[in-house]
């Protein structure tokens, strides 16, 4: 055996893990999503475990469909609850909408209904201006006041960008019941205009991110380590314990921090099966592609073993290479069927089934270009240490954010 024929065995071996993987995602998803049972409005069962909540929405900008975003938040089946919106300043472009929403929602003249054709009651909604500048983040800034302004204990810290269904604060609220539990966090799918870059990135959070989230899942004896930035749930004990937000402030990966260190302390993370929503903006290739490096990038400082293990992820890549490397063309057509197979029941059942994500059904012909894309943006990840965020340029050193 020659070594280019043992280095070809090996490679050929090597390429079958994305297969394992697929199958394995596959598995797990099904165990996972077949627990408590959601309506298609994506409401779990009614619980009575419902206490007051603050919910802190740090903002910058609009986004697509801005006051829908918020608003959902507003219409939440839920007993007692305050939102607590910030901004940087007044001439912020969100301020008119966020005003809005209090409009519609606190004012006068309010007359809203829930979901099921209820009244329910005036929402607290308050606006906040300004931070104090602890760190490098602004986001971070911003909760460091919000937190210290929430009137209650359970608190829940979404980006502005998400859009939740009514039953979204139940499902959340639910895991604090066990006094083991430290925090909360939630999957998300996307929503987009039907543009190709949107619908290409948005297809990785069911179909690719999903998937290793639960894998990592299961890799940690069912435990998570980290918290998901759409949606991050705790108290304020816990915060106290970690320092707060203010620990915080100067790293690239709030959100991987925040949940690292509650872990730490010994206390469970929950992940939600409640999916919430990403609305995703017009975009073109290279902004899709900025947003996923800068995804990539916070795996890599904050996970560099795991974001070295995505490799096994890139099914299509290997797949290449593993009908490279086969010896015969029957090995090789395995290797397709078997990519195009897994793969697909792999977003079919997480994506669609498990997330209820419309945009796997209704294109399943982008998974191998998402595939492809995916697998580029991961090589490129390797290199910068610089990184674009709300459109100001950082350096990631440590870990944390140096302003350039």
């Amino acid at each position: 055996m020659t070594v280019w024929t043992a280095v070809g065995d090996a490679l050929f071996l090597l390429a079958a893990v994305p297969i394992a993987y697929s199958l394995a995602a596959m598995l797990i998803g099904q165990e996972f999503f077949s627990g408590p049972k959601r309506s298609a409005a994506g409401e779990p069962p009614a619980a009575e475990f419902t206490p007051p909540i603050s919910i802190l929405k740090p903002i910058r900008g609009l986004d697509r469909e801005t006051y829908e975003n918020y608003a959902s938040f507003c219409r939440q089946d839920y007993p007692e609850f305050e939102i607590l919106f910030c901004v940087t300043d007044d001439a912020d472009p969100a301020v008119p909408v966020i005003r809005q929403v209090i409009r519609d929602f606190s004012g006068r003249n309010f007359t809203g209904r829930d979901f099921s054709g209820r009244d329910f009651p005036q929402r607290t909604i308050r606006l906040l201006v300004g931070a104090e500048p602890l760190g490098a983040s602004d986001k971070v800034n911003k909760l460091c006041r919000m937190a210290r302004e929430a009137r209650h204990e359970i608190v829940i810290v979404s980006d502005s960008d998400v859009r939740v269904a009514p039953g979204f604060l139940r499902a959340v609220a639910a895991p604090f019941r066990d006094p083991a539990v430290g925090g909360v966090t939630c999957l998300y799918r996307g929503l987009t205009d039907g543009s190709f870059a949107a619908d290409l990135e948005a297809l990785g959070n069911t179909a690719d991110f999903t998937p290793s989230v639960l894998v990592a899942r299961m890799l940690a004896g069912g435990k998570l380590d980290f918290m998901l930035g759409a949606v991050m749930a705790t108290t304020n004990k816990r915060l106290e314990e970690i320092g707060g937000f203010e620990a915080l402030a100067d790293y690239f990966c709030d959100d991987y921090e925040l949940g690292n260190r509650i872990a730490a302390r010994g206390h469970r993370i929950e992940l939600s099966r409640f999916p919430v929503e990403i609305v995703y903006p017009h975009e073109t290739l290279a902004g899709a592609f900025r947003h996923q490096l800068r995804w990539n990038l916070s795996i890599r400082f904050s996970r560099p073993w795991g974001h070295l293990g995505l490799i096994f992820t890139h099914g299509l890549a290997w797949t290449l290479a593993g009908m490279l490397m086969a010896r015969s063309w029957t090995g090789a057509v395995a290797f397709a069927a078997g990519y195009a197979l897994l793969r697909g029941d792999e977003a079919l059942g997480t994506g669609a089934r498990g997330m209820g994500d419309s945009l796997v059904r209704r294109k399943p012909w982008l998974l191998p270009l998402r595939d492809a894309f995916a697998f580029l943006v991961w090589l490129w990840s390797f290199f910068p240490r610089r990184v674009l965020w709300r459109g100001q340029p950082f350096l990631i050193r440590a870990k944390r954010l140096i302003p350039q």
